[in-house]
């Protein structure tokens, strides 16, 4: 049930005036804050109900949440003890619930276990402790559907023709309008026959021109450099997701190793049920 509007307002009102000293009780996630007809509803779980809230609440203080989350569950209990049996889709949708809660505190207690800060540094050093510095170029281009367009442009160019100029009028490329800049890239960025031609040429120059599958090109190379190694701060997102994904998959790969699976394939079922909402019905 979402929060409804009028939990708040008594809560913000009462802040505003005076307050009343009260002796305050520690309280752990089991600590019972209401019962109803003997159902306790725990600090536990009014802290899961807070965390839930839409994002215009997140930033109101615990104190002008409190009686609203508390009213919130105490109600949402009286209505759920008259709900008697659930329906087949409120059952079936608890059973999808339970699977999923369960599958990720699995996967938070793998990766809790298996990411410490040793493995990720291993893996970052196992990726770059021994990387060579390489070269990044930054390079224009244009791009023409035919060699003859492209050797027309490349005379042009050797004439005097500016670069930037010829981009913009001529390239069918999505860099034309910006005078066919690239930016900087390295290695294994672009395909090989574009790259191969722009590592042959010294800073200035303009190749002759070059076949790839979007067409032909005329390449200006306007500087280079020397790649930097990056810290682990850089590409610690990169690599814990890449440990997460492997973890995953070894996981998931010894559990259906070790277990009986049966699967119904796609061309022996109409999959048509999957937008038949009848099926539901009890």
């Amino acid at each position: 049930m979402p929060l409804r509007a009028p939990f708040l307002l008594a809560p913000l009102a009462f802040a505003a005036g005076l307050s009343v000293a009260v002796a305050q009780q520690p309280v752990t996630a089991d600590t019972v804050i209401a019962s109803v007809d003997g159902v306790e509803i725990t600090a536990g779980h009014l802290l899961l109900m807070r965390s839930q809230l839409p994002q215009q609440y997140q930033t109101l203080p615990d104190s002008a949440l409190f009686d609203g989350l508390l009213d919130q569950a105490v109600q949402q209990q009286l209505l759920a003890a008259q709900a008697g049996e659930l329906d087949r889709a409120s059952r079936l949708m608890l059973e999808n619930q339970d699977r999923n809660l369960r599958a990720n505190a699995a996967v938070t207690r793998l990766f809790d276990a298996a990411l410490t800060e040793d493995a990720i540094q291993s893996a970052y050093d196992a990726r770059y402790a021994d990387m060579e510095p390489g070269l990044e170029f930054n390079a224009a281009h244009i791009l023409v559907d035919t060699a003859e367009e492209a050797a027309a442009i490349k005379a042009e160019l050797d004439g005097g023709a500016d670069f930037a100029e010829l981009a913009r009028t001529k390239s069918t490329g999505p860099t034309g309008p910006n005078g066919g800049n690239l930016g900087w890239f390295g290695p294994g960025m672009m395909v090989p026959a574009f790259e191969a031609a722009v590592a042959a040429l010294d800073p200035g120059a303009v190749s002759d021109p070059v076949q790839t599958q979007f067409g032909w090109h005329v390449i200006r190379l306007n500087e280079t450099r020397t790649a930097t190694v990056p810290s682990l701060d850089d590409v610690r997102d990169a690599i814990v997701q890449e440990l997460q994904a492997e973890l995953l998959s070894e996981r998931l790969d010894a559990l259906e190793a070790g277990a009986t699976i049966t699967r119904t394939p796609a061309e022996a079922i109409a999959p048509g049920f999957l937008s038949d909402r009848t099926l539901l019905a009890d």
